[in-house]
């Protein structure tokens, strides 16, 4: 189950950059890859809570509660960008920050020893 959750963490990283991008431009989201990234994300996010929720002893808490930041985060950038269609910088590198620190704590409790 984590090792899914890490898959749909790094497939949703990978919308996550081109949406980064794309805020970072000035540009416009492209909707698709905001949907999919949000979704993919939402999957992952599941999965580890219930990981953690079944392994209380050994769980990577941590990179749940990033995770858990990281999504509040991405929550307001949806709603300001179907809003006003200019999500504001920061906010989008905040929501990047917690995500990747969240996902290399992951990586870092899976494959570390």
């Amino acid at each position: 189950m984590i090792t899914i959750s890490v898959i749909l963490f790094a497939l949703a990283a990978v919308f996550g950059l081109v949406i980064l991008l794309k805020i970072l431009k000035g540009q416009e989201t492209p909707k698709p890859a905001v949907f999919i990234h949000g979704a993919l994300a939402a999957i992952a996010l599941v999965l580890l809570l219930i990981f953690t929720l079944n392994n209380p002893t050994n769980a990577p808490t941590l990179s749940l509660v990033l995770f858990i930041v990281a999504a509040l985060g991405g929550f307001v950038l949806f709603a300001i960008d179907l809003k006003t269609k200019n999500p504001p910088r920061g906010l989008a590198l905040i929501h990047a920050g917690a995500a990747v620190v969240g996902f290399l704590l992951l990586l870092l409790f899976v494959f570390g020893s």
